[in-house]
């Protein structure tokens, strides 16, 4: 779950960032979510109680592409945040915000 000042801009945005996610809803309340792979993504708005922003959970999505999805990230408005760092194993990780100011994790294979 994705906190957002505004759910509907929060959906597009994650929909742009992951390509091939599928916008679904939920029949009985018409809660809208996307589905990335076997992952599903709910951004509801941002409140006093749960702000957006940075505030220790960290989610990584693991790509064979680092260098070029980081680029892609940075070109729809997401801004690094941490890194991007070479690992012990070879791998690479970095975290950056989405428009929001949610973290939100990458790292390469090894």
């Amino acid at each position: 779950m994705i906190h957002a000042p505004d759910s509907g801009l929060g959906l597009d945005w994650y929909q742009k960032a992951f390509p091939g996610s599928v916008r679904q809803v939920e029949q009985r309340s018409q809660f809208e979510y996307i589905t990335i792979d076997d992952t599903n993504l709910e951004v509801v708005v941002s409140d006093a109680k749960v702000p957006s922003g940075a505030a220790g959970t960290v989610v990584y999505w693991h790509t064979v592409a680092f260098e070029k999805r980081l680029r892609f990230l940075l070109s729809i408005g997401a801004t690094l945040f941490r890194g991007p760092m070479m690992l012990d194993d070879g791998s690479q990780m970095c975290q950056v915000l989405d428009p929001f100011g949610n973290p939100f994790g990458l790292r390469s294979e090894p």
